[in-house]
């Protein structure tokens, strides 16, 4: 059995780890260099790093700050943000992450998935989704629209018929953000969770909701998730890599064991 991930995320904005509500109001939550070390020891099974106004801006990621965090980590490590070329793969994957992010560039030139993955692999290539309820389709289940820009554009496209192309085109995974649960600890949007997981057979990463270790048991065991995302609930201290392991296992999830804190006592 494949064991299911716990990946903390830095969403970067000016040189620092920042963390808001529904993409707003936006918080100061502490130095990414430092985080990174810290999830690294702390027993995380990933780390993603989102440059989170690199698309909106028009510009290309920080990858002066990414390739510091890249020498902080030995565990898998995505970068995302202002990704728009194969090149920006390129020089991403050269700053240190084994995987890269892609989402308003997917979304308004798709080819780039499959012109990403020709030349590294599936396996490298993030399509990450950052999908609203936006009403109910006409057999009456929910609809959401995957929107662009850090959450500023609709794109017209429904999530779960993306994420089914996103993959047919080559990606290897899905970061599924729920923008109506991003940042509230009210926990994962499930039936949005379930729905992109079911709809696709490559890994699911669910984003957006996060409150307490039971919220990332769920995403898996009702969302079918491949692994859960968090942020807030341990940048500001309030659970440990640890503690939410402890309680995924209690579920009957399959996790890697974290390691002991050196020099403890």
């Amino acid at each position: 059995m494949l064991a299911k991930r716990v990946i903390p995320c830095l969403d970067v904005k000016g040189g620092r780890v920042v963390k808001g509500v529904n993409f707003l109001n936006l918080r100061d939550s502490g130095d990414p260099v430092e985080l990174a070390a810290r999830y690294n020891a702390m027993g995380a099974d990933e780390l993603v790093f989102l440059d989170i106004t690199a698309s909106h801006e028009e510009r290309r990621t920080i990858l002066d700050i990414a390739s510091r965090v890249a020498e902080q980590v030995f565990i898998p490590f995505t970068i995302g943000g202002g990704i728009r070329t194969v090149d920006d793969f390129r020089q991403v994957l050269r700053a240190g992450s084994d995987k890269v992010a892609v989402n308003t560039a997917a979304v308004e030139r798709p080819a780039i998935i499959t012109e990403a993955a020709a030349q590294f692999g599936c396996q490298c290539v993030v399509v990450a989704m950052d999908p609203r309820l936006v009403g109910h389709n006409s057999d009456g289940t929910p609809r959401w629209e995957v929107y662009t820009h850090g959450g500023r554009k609709p794109s017209g496209l429904d999530a779960i018929e993306w994420a089914q192309r996103a993959e047919a085109l080559g990606a290897g995974e899905i970061l599924l953000t729920s923008m109506d649960r991003d940042g509230t600890q009210e926990g994962f949007d499930i039936p949005l969770t379930q729905a992109v997981s079911d709809a696709v057979s490559i890994p699911v990463i669910a984003s957006g909701g996060a409150g307490t270790p039971r919220h990332c048991a769920d995403a898996i065991t009702e969302g079918h998730a491949d692994a859960a995302l968090i942020a807030s609930i341990v940048h500001d201290g309030i659970y440990t890599i640890n503690d939410i392991k402890l309680v995924m296992a209690a579920a009957g999830i399959c996790v890697r064991p974290v390691p002991p804190i050196p020099n403890a006592a």
